[in-house]
């Protein structure tokens, strides 16, 4: 059965909503959807390893080049909120399209750039279409169908794009930086994004949102995005000023007390952008800490886990871009095929916290990483199992979340899952990052080799991200509920109230 419905995934009605015209092909529309989230994961990762290159083909210093990365992460983490609600009330197929079309010219411009000034400015401006293209995709894919298992199916799909897209991006950052240049890592995005424009606007569901009113809440849309995007700004550039300077210090509070009065400002405003009573529903808010959590500790396997092939095995960009093709494949197949029935049969709950179980072993499979290594034993077993943890528990934890609202909300519910994801990593890389800075420093001081002193301290980091991964198990073990496997499950059964679709 295939529609936009007015349900919660766990069961209930399944009247189509008055503004939403259902897909004729719902399973196209879920792979422009995914195929629209992995290029932008894609380019999220991609870049990493295109930066040596970046550096002497524009002649960036050391100082401005993380800006090559900071300057897309924070338009992209402080506009999700603000992007899926705006999905809610002009339209989500308008916001997705609209945002590929920005995102597609910015990466033209990227790849054309000539000084760091235009490509800093023009991932700025990528970061936008970014934000604006992926806060409503997964809110669009849940809702594509009324049936359990082909929301699942549908979600399970969505992870393996985002999972997937940040597992690969290594890879084909490596093969187009030494096969062709580095600018073809943002000159790709040009025809993926036109077809992806030419298909949507014919395949994609049309919606016409809610509308934009006199009482639509433009105060809080500001104070989220200058709060949201100040609070990244001040995450992504702690490690380079230091979480005690006085920048950090400054411009810490005062994101805080932005945020702080959005949150005041949607307890009294008429048409709030993000409705409090969001965070009534326990399964939302624990789904998206879990969330938090376990993005935090992946960020450091695609991020330390490339530092250590490269620095302690010296691989090259694309043997190690090779080395996490593994993890993609796994996710993949356990994504796409494993983890749908596995979820019907047992829940999402169980799944979740079997695949926070296998990360845990993963990360710390790796802290035991040697200094001499090699790949088939100190890497590939645990990316396999990490592979395996990830693939079960990002459907599940998206599946749980999304289906405590409703599909009138589900861009907003989008949105928060995108911002989750965003801080979570930012500040998950930054902690991990200092905590590996102070290590390294500490044992090339002990008099250890350059390798060795590298060795342990990405050790310490993927033991810190096997602690926030327990963290994630301990909060998803208290305060989710079970769900019942499909079959046990009756249409029409009434949900608990802090389980309910918020509505």
């Amino acid at each position: 059965m295939t529609a936009v419905t007015n349900s919660s995934p766990k069961g209930g009605s399944t009247m189509p909503l008055p503004n939403a015209r259902a897909s004729a092909s719902p399973w196209l529309t879920v792979i422009l959807l995914c195929v629209g989230q992995m290029m932008i994961v894609l380019d999220q990762n991609i870049v990493n390893v295109a930066l040596p290159a970046v550096q002497r083909g524009l002649g960036f210093s050391s100082e401005n080049l993380v800006w090559v990365v900071n300057a897309y992460v924070i338009p992209f983490g402080g506009l999700l909120l603000l992007a899926g609600r705006l999905g809610d009330l002009i339209g989500r197929k308008a916001v997705f399209l609209t945002g590929i079309v920005l995102f597609s010219a910015s990466s033209v411009l990227c790849g054309a750039a000539a000084s760091e000034t235009v490509l800093i400015a023009s991932r700025f401006l990528q970061g936008i279409g970014g934000a604006v293209a992926s806060a409503c995709i997964l809110g669009m894919v849940a809702t594509v169908f009324s049936e359990r298992r082909e929301q699942a199916q549908a979600i399970a799909a969505y992870s393996f794009a985002s999972a997937g897209g940040g597992a690969v991006g290594p890879l084909l950052g490596g093969v187009l930086t030494d096969l062709l240049s580095w600018h073809w890592i943002f000159f790709i995005n040009a025809p993926i994004g036109a077809v992806l424009v030419l298909v949507g606007a014919r395949v994609l569901p049309r919606d016409r949102g809610e509308g934009m009113g006199k009482s639509t809440d433009f105060l809080g849309a500001l104070l989220v995005m200058a709060g949201m995007m100040l609070l990244v700004y001040t995450i992504v550039d702690a490690e380079r000023v230091g979480w005690g300077a006085l920048q950090t210090l400054l411009l810490g509070p005062v994101s805080l007390l932005l945020l702080i009065g959005f949150v005041a400002r949607q307890a009294t405003a008429a048409k709030p952008l993000l409705p409090l009573r969001f965070f009534r529903s326990r399964s939302l808010t624990a789904a998206n800490i879990v969330q938090f959590l376990m993005i935090g500790g992946m960020f450091g396997l695609l991020f330390f886990g490339t530092l250590y092939l490269q620095q302690v095995l010296k691989y090259s960009s694309l043997q190690a871009g090779m080395g996490f093709v593994p993890i993609a494949v796994v996710i993949a197949v356990v994504s796409l095929g494993l983890s749908t029935r596995l979820i019907t049969r047992f829940g999402q709950r169980a799944m979740l916290l079997l695949g926070l179980a296998l990360i845990i072993g993963a990360f710390v499979m790796l802290s035991f990483a040697r200094v001499n290594g090699v790949y088939l034993v100190d890497f590939l077993p645990a990316s396999l199992v990490m592979g395996l943890g990830f693939g079960l528990a990002a459907p599940a934890v998206m599946g749980l979340g999304m289906s405590a609202v409703t599909p009138a909300e589900s861009g907003i519910a989008s949105g928060l899952f995108n911002t989750t994801q965003q801080i979570g990593g930012a500040m998950g890389l930054t902690v991990l990052s200092a905590l590996v800075s102070a290590r390294t420093n500490s044992l090339t001081a002990a008099g250890k080799t350059e390798a060795e002193s590298l060795a342990g301290g990405y050790h310490v980091a993927f033991l810190a991200a096997a602690g926030f991964t327990l963290t994630a198990l301990v909060i998803g073990t208290v305060l989710l509920k079970a769900t019942p496997p499909e079959g046990m499950e009756q249409q029409g059964m009434a949900s608990s109230e802090e389980n309910a679709p918020v509505s």
